[in-house]
């Protein structure tokens, strides 16, 4: 389980996040919600070791993270695909996926497993990642994460942008790492995709956590959905 407790964060002089705690357990997807600025990514980016802690505490599975450099995280089993891919564009598919094969030492089945769950890319692995189309990189961001054999996935609007048939298979993805025991803590601005795949929502304002709701709670009554994102 990813445990938060009253993380400070921020950039430089600015300080972004305000005692923020929430929990991703082992087998759940936790959404993150709330609208622009709200704290979402910069959350995202502390539990990946990239923004120093001013206060609190992070750990996975009772390991303490706050203090890790950033390479030193994904070593953990922690996969992340931020927002915007960050591909390494001018090496191929394949030198990609080996990049995370790397990172925990997977053994060549995790690969192959990998490319079972985006046959696509096997079809590209010789192909430079930059000319991909915009739902391959996404794939390719993925399947990069899942070389790390995740304990914890970090997705940041994973769907932004795709095509209805490419959101289907992300999603089809990501419930079956949760149903293989996987921690989820999933960005989402989509309320549709959020209802229909989240096990627990965390609702963000202005750097802070400021309420919380079970998903099937939020399917019978999506009151906060408006409350917090206003729509």
């Amino acid at each position: 389980m990813l445990r938060v407790e009253g993380i400070d964060a921020g950039y430089g002089r600015a300080q972004i996040l305000r005692g923020v705690s929430l929990e991703a357990p082992a087998g759940r997807i936790t959404c993150l919600m709330g609208r622009n600025g709200a704290g979402k990514t910069t959350t995202m980016k502390a539990i990946m070791g990239f923004l120093p802690l001013r206060a609190g505490r992070i750990t996975l599975d009772g390991e303490d993270l706050g203090h890790l450099p950033p390479h030193e995280v994904p070593r953990r089993g922690i996969g992340y695909v931020p927002q915007g891919r960050r591909l390494f564009a001018e090496l191929t598919v394949a030198q990609n996926l080996e990049i995370g094969m790397m990172t925990r030492r997977s053994p060549p089945e995790v690969l192959e497993r990998v490319l079972s769950l985006f046959p696509r890319l096997r079809e590209r692995m010789d192909q430079r990642a930059e000319t991909l189309s915009g739902g391959e990189q996404q794939m390719l961001a993925m399947a990069r994460a899942l070389c790390l054999r995740p304990r914890l996935l970090l997705l940041d609007e994973p769907t932004e942008g795709l095509q209805p048939s490419m959101i289907a298979l992300i999603r089809q993805v990501v419930e079956r790492m949760r149903d293989e025991g996987v921690a989820i803590l999933l960005v989402e601005q989509r309320i549709d995709a959020v209802l229909s795949i989240a096990d627990q929502v965390v609702f963000m304002e202005n750097g802070r956590v400021v309420d919380g709701a079970a998903g099937e709670a939020l399917r019978a009554d999506p009151g906060p959905l408006h409350r917090y994102l206003g729509v």
